[in-house]
């Protein structure tokens, strides 16, 4: 599906304006202060899905912006069951901080959009009470980095209730937000806390990282009834894509096949998904064949694909924008050894971002992230 990235003032850079698409083109409005790395691709040769591209006005459905995508999945569950409802601040009239209940105060009232104080620990906390009494509440995080005051609530009360209760309660919640590298946002707007959250028991945690998945995902979080984290990308929201008219819902679990191949298995998901297709391009290029697949569920893992595909490639790649140490690269990297090593030609890679806090400056907060050209070179090494 054909998708583009319409820049709002947020995610604007002095002197220069990128447009996306999701199959990781990217149109000609750069300027001279262009990113070397971000012009890696943009000559190479096509993948294989990329023929489908010029169709895309043809296919049935509507154009949505990531972020409008999300809002659409949870306005249509909050129409569908009045016990969903929304917690977080500025979730009301101004509508999100990144505008996913825009309108949704007016539609359903103050009181199933409800605005909060600046109080992490106490709104999470009032919603996990809410959860027990059979509300269906979504947690917003203004940024996920602030929901590190909430962690106790998270840990202690959200991933455990259900156990300590004897199976007597059920947390049906839903915790989001936008995080990851941004543009220039300091460290402390920059956080990737899927390393934080996974060890937690009784937690899921998905990722999404395109409009369509975004809506099936919000969906489906809402409707599990086990405790959910939807980790957002802070520069995915305004990525656009044509999504069906009929109602869908994804699975918490699966995994997404994003391009087949037969040399290389590389594992991502969300922001760094663009960057893994980007090298892809230039791969093809190369006369490699990588297979792409967008692990979405971060916890727990679908091992059934991804198995099938390490039992296709013998060689494994995995790209992430998460810290190294305790990463969820190293969580996957655990699991496929354990469960897949006959079948490895060669020890997985791992390439993730630096532990060290992202600085502000643009070209060092460039080098703390994976690169497109950094995914090409350790392709080539693997397969050596």
């Amino acid at each position: 599906m054909a998708s583009s990235f319409h820049l709002i003032e947020p995610y604007q850079r002095k002197g220069s304006i990128f447009v996306v698409r999701s199959d990781a083109r990217m149109s000609h409005v750069l300027n001279t202060g262009a990113r070397k790395n971000e012009l890696l691709i943009t000559n190479a040769v096509a993948t294989k899905e990329s023929s489908s591209a010029a169709s895309t006005s043809l296919k049935p459905g509507h154009e949505l912006l990531l972020f409008e995508a999300l809002r659409e999945g949870l306005e249509e569950e909050m129409d569908r069951d009045r016990s969903v409802c929304v917690i977080g601040e500025d979730v009301g009239h101004y509508g999100g901080s990144y505008k996913v209940s825009k309108g949704l105060a007016t539609k359903f009232g103050d009181l199933r959009v409800l605005d909060t104080p600046i109080a992490e620990n106490s709104f999470t906390g009032m919603g996990i009470g809410a959860a027990v009494t059979g509300m269906r509440p979504i947690i917003e995080g203004m940024n996920m980095g602030f929901l590190l005051l909430a962690f106790n609530q998270i840990s202690n009360n959200c991933g455990m209730l259900h156990y300590t209760s004897g199976g007597q309660f059920k947390i049906p919640i839903v915790i989001r937000g936008p995080g990851g590298v941004g543009r220039q946002l300091g460290p402390e707007h920059s956080q990737r806390l899927e390393s934080y959250f996974q060890s937690i028991p009784g937690i899921q945690m998905v990722a999404c990282s395109t409009p369509y998945n975004a809506k099936g995902l919000m969906k489906a979080a809402i409707r599990s009834d086990n405790p959910v984290i939807l980790f957002e990308h802070v520069l995915l929201y305004n990525l656009k894509e044509r999504i069906p008219d009929e109602e869908y819902v994804l699975s918490l679990e699966e995994a997404e096949m994003v391009r087949p191949g037969e040399h290389v298995t590389i594992l991502t998901y969300s922001r760094m998904r663009y960057h893994v297709m980007q090298a892809a391009k230039t791969l093809v290029n190369k006369g490699y064949d990588p297979e792409v697949i967008d692990i979405r569920s971060l916890k727990p893992f679908d091992l059934f694909t991804i198995g099938n595909s390490v039992k296709k490639t013998h060689c494994v790649l995995i790209v992430e924008e998460c810290m190294r140490t305790g990463g969820i690269g190293a969580s996957l990297t655990a699991a496929i050894t354990e469960n897949f090593n006959d079948y490895l030609d060669a020890p997985i890679v791992c390439l993730s971002s630096q532990d060290v806090p992202t600085p502000y400056a643009g070209t060092l907060e460039e080098w703390t992230v994976v690169q497109p050209s950094q995914i090409v070179t350790a392709v080539e090494q693997l397969c050596k």
